[in-house]
Parts: C-alpha cells; sequence; structure tokens
C-alpha cells in the first residue's frame, strides 16, 4: 500500500487515452490512495463518468455548478484537500491554458488552485506533440515546478508511429509512487552541483565560452530537491529558473565558480560538477572594447581553475565526488583518466558523436563510468537521465 492515506485529484481531459484513467484509477487505489476524478468536457465525450464514479466511489467533477439549487464545487477547496494532482491525460489544449492561466474550465482553475505537487502526463498525436507551441509550453509548466511524465513512442490512434504516446499508467502510477516514498531518501544531505558555462572575459562586451545550457545540472538539482537533499546549486549565466528552497549563487567566471565550490564543499555530503567550465581565460582583461584591426587580433590564454581537482585534493573519507566528461574522440579512456586524475568516485561521460544530445538539447545519452563497472543508458530527457544519476549518487552516499 504504497500510497497509503494520499488523496489524489485525477485531471482527465479530451484525449482517446482518456480510458487509461481506469487503469490508473484502479492501481492509486490497489495501493491505498483516494481519488478525486476532475474532468473537462471534452474528457466525458471520451469516457463516462458513471464509468469513473463507480471505480472511485465519488461523484466525478466537471462543471462549476452541479446544481441549479446553489450549490457548487469549489476548486480552492480541491487544492487544499489533495497530496497531489494527476493530469492524465492531458492534451496540447489543456497543457496551453496551464501555461497562460486560462481558467474556463473546472481542471484549469482546479490546477491554479493547487497547493499539491502536479503531475502532468500529455497524449497527443506526435506532430502535435513535436509542435514548437507544445514544447515550449512544456518547459513553462516545468519552470513552474510541475513534474511532467513524459509520453514514449508508439503507435498512436491516428494509424501514425512517433512520440506522443501516454505513459503506461503503471508507470504513471510509480512516478506518484517514487515522489511520496523514494524522494527523501535524501533527507539530511547536502548535496553541491556545479551548472552551466563559465564566461572569461576578453573585454566589456566579448567572453571566452561554450554552449553549455545548464539544463542537465539544473535537472540534476531538481532530483537532488525532491528526494529531500539540501542542495547548493552553483550556476553559471544560463536563462533558467529552480526551485526556490534551493539554494543558488549565480557566478559568471570560473574563478567565481572555483571559490563557491571550494567554500561550499567543506560541508558537502556529495558533489556534482556538471558546469561546463572554461578552461582557458584571457591573459589580459582589456578594459575597453577592443576594435577591429587590419592585423586581427591575438590573445595569450592562461589555464583557468581546475575546480574538479581541487575538490578531489580536499575530499574527505565519507564525501562523494561526481564529474562529468564531454568528449568527441577515445570516449572511455579519456573519461577514466580524468576519473583518476580528479580522484572522483564516478564519471557521466557525454559524447558529442551521439546527436541530439549534450549542449541545447532537452536529452542525453550517457555512460556512468566507475572503476569497478561502466554502464550504458538509452537516450532520455535529461530530468529521466538526472534520475538515474542520482541513483547512482545514492548507492555510494
Amino acid at each position: 500500500m504504497t500510497l497509503q492515506g494520499k488523496k489524489i485529484v485525477l485531471g482527465i481531459t479530451g484525449s482517446i487515452a482518456a480510458y487509461k484513467a481506469c487503469l490508473i484509477i484502479r492501481e492509486c487505489i490497489k495501493k491505498g490512495a483516494e481519488v478525486q476524478v476532475v474532468i473537462t468536457p471534452a474528457g466525458k465525450e471520451f469516457i463516462t463518468p458513471i464509468t469513473l464514479s463507480a471505480l472511485t466511489h465519488k461523484p466525478v467533477i466537471s462543471d462549476f455548478f452541479a446544481q441549479r439549487d446553489g450549490t457548487w464545487n469549489s476548486h480552492v477547496d480541491l487544492g487544499l484537500w489533495a497530496d497531489a494532482m494527476l493530469i492524465a491525460p492531458c492534451t496540447a489544449s489543456t497543457l496551453g491554458k496551464m501555461a497562460t492561466g486560462v481558467a474556463d474550465n473546472m481542471l484549469i482553475t482546479t490546477y491554479l488552485s493547487m497547493k499539491a505537487p502536479v503531475f502532468i502526463a500529455p497524449a497527443m498525436d506526435l506532430d502535435m506533440f513535436a509542435h514548437p507551441s507544445t514544447q515550449a509550453n512544456l518547459k513553462t509548466l516545468e519552470n513552474y515546478g510541475n513534474h511532467i511524465i513524459q509520453p514514449q513512442s508508439g503507435f498512436l490512434a491516428s494509424g501514425l508511429e512517433g512520440k506522443g504516446r501516454m505513459e503506461e499508467p503503471e508507470k504513471i502510477v510509480q512516478a506518484l509512487e517514487h515522489f511520496f516514498n523514494k524522494d527523501l531518501t535524501l533527507k539530511g544531505k547536502k548535496i553541491l552541483i556545479t551548472a552551466g558555462p563559465t564566461y572569461e572575459k576578453i573585454d566589456p562586451v566579448r567572453f571566452i565560452g561554450n554552449y553549455s545550457s545548464g539544463k542537465m545540472g539544473f535537472a540534476l538539482a531538481e532530483e537532488c530537491h525532491k528526494r529531500g537533499a539540501e542542495v547548493t546549486l552553483i550556476a553559471g549565466p544560463v536563462s533558467l529558473s529552480c526551485s526556490k528552497d534551493i539554494h543558488r549563487i549565480d557566478v559568471e567566471s570560473c574563478e567565481e565558480m572555483y571559490h563557491a565550490a571550494v567554500d561550499n564543499y567543506k560541508n558537502a555530503d556529495a558533489a556534482i560538477l556538471c558546469a561546463a567550465v572554461a578552461d582557458f581565460k584571457t591573459a589580459k582583461t582589456e578594459k575597453k572594447k577592443i576594435k577591429r584591426g587590419k592585423d586581427g587580433l591575438t590573445l595569450e590564454l592562461l589555464p583557468t581553475q581546475d575546480i574538479a581537482a581541487a575538490l578531489g585534493k580536499i575530499k574527505k573519507k565519507k564525501q562523494v565526488l561526481v564529474g562529468f566528461a564531454l568528449e568527441t574522440n577515445d570516449e572511455r579512456d579519456n573519461a577514466m583518466k580524468k576519473l583518476r586524475k580528479k580522484n572522483l568516485d564516478f564519471i557521466v561521460l557525454n559524447s558529442m558523436r551521439n546527436k541530439g544530445t549534450c549542449f541545447q538539447s532537452d536529452d542525453n545519452q550517457i555512460s556512468i563510468l566507475s572503476e569497478k563497472d561502466i554502464v550504458d543508458y538509452e537516450k532520455k530527457n535529461k530530468n529521466e537521465v538526472a534520475r538515474d544519476i542520482i541513483d547512482e549518487l545514492e548507492k555510494r552516499i
């Protein structure tokens, strides 16, 4: 009974995948949860409230006013009652309304009033899911703190095959179980994470940097936070937001990140060095903008601080140190050399040869290397990759 006593608001929208809501309800109730369904008018075209009420033993909520006698359904009360809200299936239309606050039905007003965590399981055709507007709405909702349960690739109602098929009911329920039962496995632990690029100034308007978006590091910070850890996130110049309970330190240069990392690692149980730190800086930073000249420009470059090596030297017996390696060739050999040289417990390897991963991408494909073994993973969304990495961290911490 892994969801014993939990109160779940299940939102159902107008998708053919609505029939799978019956299986979600059954699984939640089997695991001890109490389920209250809120369905959109379009959702009722795909599955009847009678079926849903029979499974939940509760009246299904769809309209603001259930009768003409003055009684009404309070979205505010539902937001206070629930331990979690799950919207499955969630259509592209509902995603857009949630992202922009268009409160034109009971489900959206309940979402906007929800005090508890919200889980979203999108379901739609592959082109709708891939459309930039849908992807932008998903990113917005994720930045709001919602948990996105990514759809899978498979055969769709349109007869096409691709990504957009709602995750299977048992996996969706497992996401709830993971949140309620596994998210506190790092409670009491202090985790330091670096993320994003660093910028090394050439002059007031130019810098040496790289293409890192910080998405992987921020996903790791959120995953540790979900599991109850006290997280310190040292972020280079990125345009990402994080949960307010994460202690964020914004830096620009490697020097700034180095000092923040050394200071905060002293009291940490583990550090994950995910930032793409610039390896070089100019010997001299000009105070004025360098003007274009016929002879071009020659820069003298010096090495920046080696943050991983510095933390590896001061690492205590019970501390864990995790590094990242982005390679273009001889990937495993180079990663293992870095593991040993920097005194890391394990290293996460990315390869530039895996297209659609690494810089700027929402996906990643990694291998985790240690002195004992090497584990290769499939290409996944970076939030899922973060779970794999933190699962490995938990074994060691």
